[in-house]
């Protein structure tokens, strides 16, 4: 692809995705609606999806941002329902719409409809995450649904490595394919396995901030292709190493932790906006070649497939949510109670996307009804898109879940942030009775402390009264206070640079101070 499309591609894409910001409508939503109408303007270049480029290049950042802002405890403790949709729900997919595509499409053989079923089984990370993270759902909700994304692409791709494998007449059978589902998940966890420990190891070896988040950049891509070289999954190896690292995320240094923080925001949202607007660009290319299936019959049957998606989840996620805590007294008595709302919600939040168009174009040309995979595959991705994107948020408000208790999160907060004053506390005392390693002037020693009761009561002041004219805390008024504190500071420094007092050099050094002063003030508000 030629420079100037790409860059048009990553450039409308975050345009769009800004002015979604200032909608109702969620940014995938809005991103893949205006990349169907794009996808029909003349003189715009045509963006063909390449899974060479979306499933090794795209997806395993992807992945990794999603992991590494993910809790390993959060997802251990719910470990259970997320296996039973990211490996039990994703098969049954598979069988449920395979079956129903080989009843309903004259012509089609069960192997191919099983490769059809694999293929669009998977809810989407960036898409579950997405819609979770905008709704604020309930943080169990939230978890499972981002710890079923992010294993469930393993699952589907191995699922349709063998069908594909039987469809082109070349399968082993049960056992193969039972072997080769082993080989990928076994060995895709082993791989991530093998690297977490050394690679955690070197991130805090290295003193320098950027070739930290140099080697951060590079951490997705490194484990994806080491599982991929063994042919184990290299989905499961990413996630594996992204969660380790996200827990040990505190043993880097604070510099590091700053520039990893903003330079994956910024992949992640560039990334996560152009794949939503490639799903609406590639509506050309599907509809191609169509043959004998085009016309009215090829919309009916997408719709028969988009329904059966549907219902295949839903029957499979009520009873494995109520089924094992009826069996089961040690489920009953280790997670917590839930009612019909919950299962609801989990069901209508299965939206596909763009891991399923990307298996859907690795399929070979020589597969029969490939023309046909690539069409029911992108009318469920942009039919669970927008029928539920659209509606999940009205469904949501309807049911009257409950919403997070802001106010017991913050009082937990301020609890632990009290416990870690009081040992920085004893700490500060301790260094200085040693007066000769850790000799300070009185003042300093009255800003260290003055520092630490600031962090200790910034917390406490959220759940204070605000103020009734202006809508705000004690300590939203102490950040505006210190914010226009540092504009004053920032602007005299800005004009001591045009007198020539100072040089660039200097004024970088002072505003970068005055940043992240300001930083910190945010930090503890939020």
């Amino acid at each position: 692809m030629e420079v100037l499309p790409l860059v048009a591609l990553v450039a409308g894409s975050a345009a769009v995705a800004g002015l979604a910001r200032r909608t109702p409508v969620p940014a995938p939503l809005l991103l893949v609606a205006v990349g169907l109408v794009a996808a029909y303007v003349p003189g715009l270049p045509a963006y063909t999806l390449d899974p060479h480029i979306v499933l090794p290049l795209l997806l395993p950042p992807l992945l990794h941002t999603a992991a590494v802002d993910s809790s390993y405890l959060d997802l251990r403790a719910n470990a259970r329902p997320i296996a039973l949709l990211s490996v039990g729900y994703v098969l049954f997919a598979t069988l449920a719409v395979g079956w129903v595509t080989y009843m309903v499409v004259p012509g089609l053989t069960p192997p191919v409809a099983l490769v059809l079923g694999a293929v669009i089984a998977p809810p989407d990370a960036v898409a579950a995450t997405a819609i979770a993270r905008r709704l604020g759902l309930p943080n169990r909700i939230t978890t499972i649904l981002q710890g079923e994304s992010l294993v469930n692409d393993a699952t589907a791709i191995t699922a349709y490595k063998v069908a594909l494998a039987a469809a082109v007449g070349v399968g082993a059978g049960w056992a193969g394919g039972v072997a080769e589902f082993l080989l990928a998940s076994v060995g895709g966890v082993g791989v991530g396995l093998l690297l977490m420990v050394p690679i955690h190891q070197l991130r805090t070896r290295l003193k320098e901030p950027l070739l930290q988040n140099t080697l951060s950049l590079l951490i997705p891509f490194v484990a994806y292709a080491a599982a991929e070289r063994v042919h184990a999954s290299g989905v499961l190896a990413v996630v594996v190493v992204a969660l380790y690292l996200g827990h040990r995320n505190w043993q880097v240094d604070f510099a590091t932790r700053l520039q990893e923080e903003a330079v994956w925001k910024v992949v992640a949202f560039v990334l996560e906006s152009v794949v939503f607007a490639l799903i609406g660009l590639q509506l050309p290319v599907v509809l191609k070649g169509l043959g004998e299936y085009e016309g009215a019959a090829a919309f009916g049957y997408a719709l028969v497939v988009f329904l059966a998606v549907v219902a295949a989840r839903y029957l499979w996620v009520f009873p494995a949510t109520f089924v094992p805590r009826w069996v089961s007294e040690r489920i009953r008595l280790r997670e917590p109670d839930t009612d019909w709302k919950a299962p609801v919600i989990v069901g209508w939040a299965g939206m596909r996307g763009v891991v399923s168009l990307a298996i859907a174009f690795s399929v070979p040309m020589g597969v029969p009804h490939r023309n046909l995979i690539l069409f029911l595959t992108f009318t469920t991705v942009i039919g669970t898109l927008v029928v539920q994107g659209l509606t999940l948020p009205p469904l949501i408000r309807m049911l009257k879940l409950p919403p997070r208790d802001r106010k017991a999160e913050t009082l937990a907060e301020a609890q632990a942030q009290s416990e870690a004053s009081r040992a920085a506390e004893e700490r500060l005392v301790e260094l200085l009775e040693s007066p000769a390693n850790n000799s300070l002037p009185p003042p300093l020693v009255d800003r260290l402390r003055t520092v630490l009761e600031r962090r200790r009561n910034a917390v406490w002041e959220r759940l204070g009264e605000v103020n009734p004219l202006t809508g705000e805390s004690a300590d939203d008024v102490y950040r505006r206070l210190a914010g226009e504190m540092i504009a004053a500071e920032r602007e005299v420094f800005v004009s001591l640079r045009d007198g020539r007092r100072i040089d660039d050099e200097m004024l970088r050094g002072l505003l970068r101070r005055l940043d992240l002063e300001e930083a910190a003030a945010y930090r503890e508000e939020t």
